[in-house]
């Protein structure tokens, strides 16, 4: 096991304690138990996580970092269900120990990402013990549950250009800025879509003065359009 991410001079249990939220309503034995099999993992931007259901990886909790949980249709086509950051747990990730669980999720780094790795037998034997991390386990499940099902609607019931907007300023949220680099087609794989698509929407958006275009870079200029677009397609909190 690492001890600790590298330069944070920390022990290991205080970044567990610290990237698990749950920890500190769980008993002194299962601390123990989660501490002594867990693993500190560091992974970098475009680095694949987790490549599917097969692959039982285990029990994510992020320390720092973001990740990109999606899906892949059998034509390469993706499609962005969520993202994780710093406190996050991913239970997807650790299938293998939810029973009738069948999903094909692909996580990976969208950026410098340090997160420790729970097996799942461990999660499992601690969650049969541990009313509080049963109930936490299914908050998360839940929670998970509403925003695929509200992604879903998105994509079988909303227009593209309410996606596409809502989309631009939820990284323009993320990324602290109004001027992201990013490309069309990465754009398309989050909205499962094609990047014709996107790229035909954008010129829109310009011509609407709501972007402006350069290579590699969607700079949003009309923030109060955008808006007013993507109004209707937020999910309520």
């Amino acid at each position: 096991m690492q001890k600790g991410v590298a330069g944070s001079g920390k022990e290991p249990e205080q970044t567990l304690r610290e990237c698990l939220p749950i920890w500190d309503r769980l008993t002194e034995q299962e601390q123990r138990k989660l501490r002594e099999s867990a693993v500190l993992r560091h992974v970098r931007p475009g680095d694949m996580v987790h490549s599917g259901g097969t692959d039982c990886l285990g029990l994510l909790a992020i320390c720092t970092g973001q990740l990109r949980a999606f899906i892949l249709s059998e034509e390469g086509r993706e499609v962005t269900l969520y993202r994780l950051f710093a406190g996050d747990i991913c239970l997807f990730s650790a299938s293998c120990v939810m029973h009738n669980l069948q999903l094909n999720l692909m996580i990976q780094a969208e950026k410098e990402t340090d997160f420790w790795v729970i097996p799942a037998p461990v999660y499992q034997s601690v969650m049969n013990t541990s009313a509080a991390l049963a109930n936490y386990t299914n908050e998360i499940m839940a929670v998970r549950f509403s925003e695929v099902m509200w992604l879903m609607e998105q994509i079988l019931w909303g227009s593209m250009d309410r996606r596409l907007a809502n989309f631009l300023l939820e990284e323009s949220e993320l990324e602290g800025d109004g001027s992201l680099r990013i490309t069309h087609e990465r754009i398309a794989n989050h909205l499962g879509t094609a990047r014709e698509v996107v790229t035909r929407m954008l010129r829109y958006f310009q011509n609407e003065g709501m972007v402006r275009l350069n290579r590699g870079v969607v700079e949003l200029t009309d923030r109060r359009k955008l808006e007013r677009l993507s109004a209707s397609s937020r999910p309520e909190r």
